[in-house]
C-alpha cells in the first residue's frame, strides 16, 4: 500500500512539475525564469473590458495640452517597444496590443499598462515628472511591466493562492469579483498586499531597466530617471523597511538606475 501511494506521488508530482515547467518563460534583458500559468491573450482580452469600465468610472483630464503630450509620449515609446521586441525576435509579446494612452483626472500620482497596451496617467505625477523626459521615465516603466508580462506572473500566483489553481475562464465563471480584483491589483489599479515580495522588488528593477531602454530608444535621455526617482524621494512621507516593501529603496532604485544608464545610453536616439 505505501509504494502504491508512493507511486502515485511520484506521478502526480511529475504531472505538476511538467505543467511548471511547460509555464515557465523567460523575461527579456534580465533573462529571469518566470511563471505565467495564464494565456496572455486571455489577459489582453480582459484589459479591453476592464479599460473601457475604467474610463467610464474616471473623469478624463480636460486639459488638451497634457493630454496631447501623454499620447505623444506613449506613441513613441510604444514604437520603441515594439522596434526593441523585433530585433531581438520578440515580437509575439505585443500580439494583440491596441495601444491608447489616457490621462485621468486625480491627484494621486500614478500610472499604470495593463495588457494589450492600454495605458493611463493620472495628472497627480505630472508635477513630478515635469517633462516629457521625466513622463517617458513613467510610461516607459508601465509599459515594461506589460511587456514584461509582470502582471500575468503576479496574477498567477494570486490564482495559486485565491483559488487553488483555477483555470482563469473558469475563475471568472466561478468567483467573478475575486477574480476581477485579483485582475485589478496584479496591474497595479487596486490595492496590492505583496504576495511575493522579493518577486516584486524584482518586478520592478525589471521594469526599470527595460523602461530606460524604451525611453532611450524613444529619443529621451534616460538620465532622466534619476532626476525623477530623486524627485520622487524627496515627496516625504512615512516608507516601509526596504525588505518589507514591495518596491526597491529610493537609494536602492537610484544606484541601480545610475549603474544600468550606460548600458541604455547606447540605445539613446536623440
Amino acid at each position: 500500500m505505501k509504494k502504491l501511494i508512493a507511486v502515485f506521488g511520484f506521478v502526480i508530482l511529475s504531472i505538476f512539475s511538467s505543467y511548471f515547467l511547460t509555464s515557465c518563460s523567460t523575461v527579456p534583458l534580465s533573462g529571469r525564469q518566470q511563471l505565467n500559468l495564464l494565456p496572455e491573450s486571455q489577459l489582453v482580452a480582459m484589459s479591453m473590458t476592464s479599460y473601457d469600465e475604467f474610463l467610464s468610472e474616471n473623469k478624463l483630464s480636460g486639459n488638451s495640452k497634457q493630454t496631447q503630450m501623454v499620447k505623444q509620449v506613449g506613441n513613441e515609446i510604444a514604437a520603441a517597444v515594439e522596434a526593441y521586441l523585433n530585433e531581438n525576435g520578440l515580437g509575439s509579446r505585443v500580439s494583440g496590443y491596441e495601444w491608447e494612452f489616457n490621462l485621468i483626472d486625480d491627484d494621486v500620482p500614478n500610472a499604470w499598462c495593463m495588457p494589450g497596451g492600454k495605458v493611463v496617467v493620472y495628472t497627480g505625477i505630472l508635477p513630478i515628472t515635469k517633462s516629457e523626459a521625466g513622463l517617458a521615465v513613467v510610461m516607459g516603466h508601465e509599459i515594461a511591466h506589460a511587456i514584461a508580462r509582470h502582471g500575468n506572473e503576479r496574477m498567477s500566483q494570486g490564482l495559486l493562492i485565491e483559488t487553488g489553481g483555477l483555470a482563469l475562464s473558469a475563475a471568472i465563471d466561478e468567483k467573478p469579483d475575486e477574480t476581477k480584483a485579483l485582475f485589478l491589483a496584479a496591474y497595479g489599479i487596486g490595492t496590492q498586499v505583496g504576495i511575493s515580495l522579493p518577486y516584486s522588488r524584482s518586478h520592478e528593477t525589471e521594469a526599470d531597466k527595460l523602461g530606460l531602454i524604451f525611453m532611450a530608444m524613444a529619443g529621451y535621455n534616460p538620465n532622466e530617471a534619476v532626476e525623477f526617482w530623486k524627485r520622487m524621494s524627496q515627496l516625504g512621507g512615512q516608507k516601509p523597511p526596504e525588505f518589507l516593501s514591495t518596491h526597491p529603496s529610493d537609494e536602492t532604485r537610484i544606484q541601480d538606475l545610475q549603474a544600468f544608464l550606460p548600458e541604455a545610453m547606447k540605445y539613446y536616439k536623440p
